[in-house]
């Protein structure tokens, strides 16, 4: 008689086990991704809208008086793009909102000030 190798119901159980515990492990790491990724993006335009600032007065010898002419309580988009006195590329389009003339929100939430007699956006 010949005997079939197999599993058996044990090994297989340990090994959804396993998986199981790797997947509870796991799971927690990539739940705020998204989040993750939008904080890395506000701070890349944050850096950019400051170096825009650092460049403008290098140029003009003065702080720039507005970061655009987006209108009061609008979303940055395509029709009206943010920071578009001081980034080069023509703006940020997305996920920002200017809630005053001085005053924008980021993707996260966080808000931003920007102070043109010192030339600061925090």
């Amino acid at each position: 008689m010949r005997k079939k190798k197999s599993f058996t119901l044990i090994e297989l159980v340990m090994v959804i086990v396993i998986l199981g515990i790797l997947a509870i492990v796991a799971v927690p790491k990539y739940i705020d991704l998204s989040g993750q990724a939008n904080q890395a993006a506000e701070q890349g335009v944050l850096g950019g809208v400051r170096s825009g600032i650092s460049t403008y007065f290098a140029q003009f010898k003065a702080y720039p008086a507005t970061l655009d002419s987006v209108p009061i309580l609008t979303s940055c988009s395509t029709a009206n793009p943010c920071f578009t006195n001081v980034l080069s590329q023509g703006g940020v389009t997305s996920q920002w909102t200017k809630t005053s003339n001085t005053l924008y929100r980021g993707p996260t939430g966080t808000s931003y000030t920007y102070n043109s007699a010192a030339g600061t956006f925090q």
